[in-house]
């Protein structure tokens, strides 16, 4: 897996974008654009909120893996499931490094008769075993979990 981030340079005017724009090219060819949070008492140094942080793009792409990982595991399962969602807070250390402290996840998966039970199971299997980013930040944030099964129509 590899992934080229390239800094946009320093803007002179808010029209040309942020002083603090990022640009990754993924290996898969994607790109991503991501800021920083605007600073006002050096605006050189800040963002210009035109894109997700950068530590907002590690908090989404650890929802979408475990994510991932709990539709799989569940459609393995056999289990009719048409929707997951996952909504994720966390707090970070106040001192640099600034790193995840904790993170709870709550998952609202949808689908016909799915039983909670597997659902659990499929939460708990993603991280503990398949979601490598949960298993990677677990080193630093206390992660927790719980969830709801809805009934589609």
């Amino acid at each position: 897996m590899e992934c080229t981030v390239s800094w946009s340079g320093p803007q002179s005017t808010p029209h040309q974008g942020s002083a603090m724009s990022f640009t990754a090219l993924t290996g898969s060819g994607h790109t991503l654009v991501m800021d920083g949070a605007p600073d006002a008492a050096k605006p050189e140094n800040g963002g210009a909120n035109l894109a997700p942080r950068p530590m907002e793009t590690v908090l989404a792409g650890t929802g979408g893996c475990t994510a991932y990982d709990v539709v799989l595991i569940l459609k393995r399962g056999r289990h009719d499931v048409r929707g997951c969602t996952v909504k994720l807070t966390s707090e970070r250390a106040e001192i640099d490094p600034k790193v995840f402290t904790k993170i709870h996840m709550h998952f609202v998966v949808t689908g016909l008769n799915v039983p909670a039970v597997a659902v659990e199971r499929a939460i708990a299997m993603s991280h503990d075993k398949y979601c490598s980013a949960t298993i990677m930040l677990g080193k630093t944030a206390e992660i927790t979990t719980s969830f709801e099964v809805l009934q589609a129509e």
